[in-house]
């Protein structure tokens, strides 16, 4: 997956190349499938109208592609069970069309994983107030916002495989956190006076992540009331020079 370059606020990492894609078409022709591939972009222009029509802000190419009726069809199907799965969609943030089109729904879980995105917005909290899983898992944040701690009934986060360097203060604030995936990050350090003082966390995974020795060894054998799920460490060469000496 190719990271963001030029899509300025396009909901997916798609760019519109209206040459290939006429070059997509003839081929289509040619092979007999140029029906098939009229309606593929006959969907794409439906779905674009549709959302603007009812008041997407985001700005859509006209060659949508796969994409956007991806995360439209799945955002229909959330409306059926509650459940918005958006994983793979190729996004680079959480477009307001998605906003407004779950605006009557009460999402239960949020999928997110394995696309490109770097943030996410304050107002998710708000829009998504009674999730009780998000997954962030396989994209490339580095923050989280502080308004994620008004999800109250947020019992598991996945934030494993971003580029967190140390474990946002936000989730310690997250009044029914039960469980935090922050695996393979690139944390260093971790406030253990926020951790500590956290009550409802009954599991913490930070396996793969190149902690210091000093927080290593002091989350290794502290008493805490929830489990930390740690991989063990290698030593630096020069720490073996230092015990030589």
């Amino acid at each position: 997956m190719r990271p963001p370059t030029h899509f300025g606020n396009d909901i997916t990492n798609t760019e519109a190349n209206g040459d290939d894609q006429q070059n997509n078409n003839n081929n289509n022709n040619n092979n007999g499938g140029g029906n098939g591939g009229n309606n593929n972009n006959n969907h794409a222009d439906h779905i674009v109208e549709r959302l603007t029509q009812m008041g997407a802000t985001i700005n859509f190419p006209k060659v949508a592609g796969r994409g956007i009726i991806r995360v439209v069809e799945r955002c229909d199907d959330a409306k059926e069970n509650n459940n918005l799965d958006l994983s793979e969609c190729e996004l680079i943030q959480v477009p307001d069309a998605v906003y407004h089109l779950m605006r009557h729904t009460e999402l239960k879980t949020c999928d997110l994983s394995s696309n490109v995105i770097t943030k996410i917005s304050p107002k998710f909290a708000v829009k998504f107030s009674l999730i009780t899983d998000l997954n962030l898992s396989h994209n490339q944040m580095a923050r989280l916002p502080d308004e994620l701690a008004d999800l109250h009934s947020l019992e598991m986060l996945d934030i494993s495989h971003n580029s967190f360097i140390t474990l946002p203060a936000v989730v310690f604030k997250m009044p029914k956190l039960r469980e935090l995936k922050a695996n393979n990050n690139a944390i260093i350090d971790i406030d253990r006076d926020e951790i500590i003082a956290s009550d409802s966390l009954e599991l913490v995974d930070l396996r793969h992540n190149p902690l210091t020795p000093m927080c290593h060894d002091l989350l290794k054998h502290a008493v805490l009331s929830f489990r930390i799920e740690l991989s063990e460490r290698v030593k630096e060469d020069w720490e073996d020079l230092t015990e030589c000496e």
